[in-house]
């Protein structure tokens, strides 16, 4: 196998690819990380041509089932997708089902979707939920209005009315923005954590008028309280399959990525998770994440997502190949039979949980010896790394080590 990895320039027409007259539809995975990698995977190994709208050092850019759209040397970021999208340049292209792997590519099809469907083949989508549940404050609201739990929270416009709302407050809290990605953007962390007022003044004065934030309670206890719920919905509503996993550890702890998940049923996921997306309308893949309040023993909201997530392989594994299931409904194939998954399946990332492990044993949080215990299993998968597609794990390694030795 080539090392070089499989670059297209936007400019190239596909057809000089050898794609067949009789071929299905090609598809484009917009942004991702895993998730984008696990999708190209499975697309790709059933004769699928995958395309990635991607960052110059995305995983999936070096997949041998995906080839990665150069934009011409054009910084890749969503103004430059949305430019080649809605642009004549991807008119060779046009018909390919599109696939968000991330917030801005959703945030791309809620902007345009009219014109986007016109030219490309969209999965089912309802702009106005799709937005209401990529906004954290419009999530909390409907939440509330259908009796859905969720931890307190104020919404603050300036520093006057987080002073008005001071004797209200309890700490610690998040300083949670509205859109997550646009402030992971920014600041490189999905929030940010006061443990008093004091500090909580400290974290206004970072945040510029470009970011909303609202004021979100803090619900004690260790990661291995969240878990979510998966579902997709059809055009009336109905839930085609329902999956539910468990969070173990996050890096770093409390506010990072989860570095290990395992199945299991959780049945008290399905009521508030259906409450909640019928409340909004939402349609096609939905997952929502929750966490339990040990103060009440409640299961409170954390976020949504409408789009294939990070732990996207985890549900692959299990049977569960949701793109291919999204790809034939756009394209009226065959649909996957979904049958029950087993429980104590484990997504992991080694390097990331490992610094997890550190941290909370300086915590005095967790030993060695039961660090070494949890990760035991043996029907473990990981993030990226796949023998029969290699390089894209090895160059996320080396890409990783680069930014460290910079840093340093």
């Amino acid at each position: 196998m080539s090392a070089v990895p499989p670059t297209v320039s936007s400019s190239l027409r596909p057809a000089e690819t050898a794609l067949s007259p009789c071929a299905r539809p090609p598809a484009i995975i917009i942004g991702g990380g895993a998730n984008a990698i696990s999708i190209a995977r499975s697309l790709g190994r059933t004769g699928v041509d995958v395309w990635a709208l991607n960052h110059e050092h995305a995983p999936v850019r070096y997949s041998r089932y995906s080839k990665w759209l150069s934009l011409n040397g054009k910084r890749q970021c969503k103004e430059a997708w949305e430019d080649y999208l809605l642009s004549s340049e991807s008119s060779d292209l046009q018909g390919a089902v599109l696939i968000p792997a991330c917030d801005d590519g959703l945030e791309l099809l809620i902007e345009h979707y009219t014109k986007l469907k016109r030219k490309f083949r969209l999965d089912l989508f309802v702009p106005d939920a799709q937005a209401s549940m990529l906004n954290k404050l419009e999530t909390y609201q409907a939440a509330q209005r259908v009796g859905v739990p969720t931890p307190k929270f104020w919404l603050v416009g300036s520093k006057s009315s987080m002073m008005s709302v001071r004797d209200e407050l309890v700490f610690p809290l998040l300083v949670k923005p509205l859109y997550s990605h646009r402030f992971v953007a920014t600041f490189g962390v999905k929030f940010l954590v006061a443990e008093t007022f004091e500090q909580l003044e400290v974290a206004w004065e970072k945040i510029d008028e470009d970011h909303e934030v609202m004021l979100v309670e803090k619900i004690p206890g260790p990661d291995s309280q969240l878990c979510s719920y998966y579902t997709y919905l059809d055009e009336n509503g109905e839930h085609l399959f329902q999956f539910t996993k468990r969070i173990i550890r996050r890096f770093p702890p409390e506010m990072g990525v989860a570095c290990r998940h395992v199945t299991d049923h959780i049945p008290e996921l399905i009521e508030p998770a259906t409450k909640l997306f019928a409340e909004v309308g939402l349609r096609g893949l939905a997952n929502v994440e929750f966490k339990l309040d040990p103060r009440d023993g409640i299961l409170k909201l954390i976020e949504c997502n409408a789009r294939i997530t990070a732990a996207n392989i985890l549900l692959d594994r299990c049977g569960y190949d949701l793109a291919l299931f999204m790809y034939q409904r756009v394209c009226d194939g065959e649909l996957p039979q979904f049958k029950d998954y087993p429980d104590d399946v484990y997504l992991w990332n080694p390097v990331d949980d490992l610094r997890a492990f550190l941290q909370l044993r300086s915590r005095g949080e967790l030993s060695l010896k039961d660090w070494l215990g949890s990760i035991r299993q043996t029907n473990v998968t990981l993030p990226i790394f796949q023998w029969s597609d290699p390089l894209p794990s090895w160059m996320a390694t080396w890409h990783r080590l680069c930014r460290v030795l910079k840093r340093r």
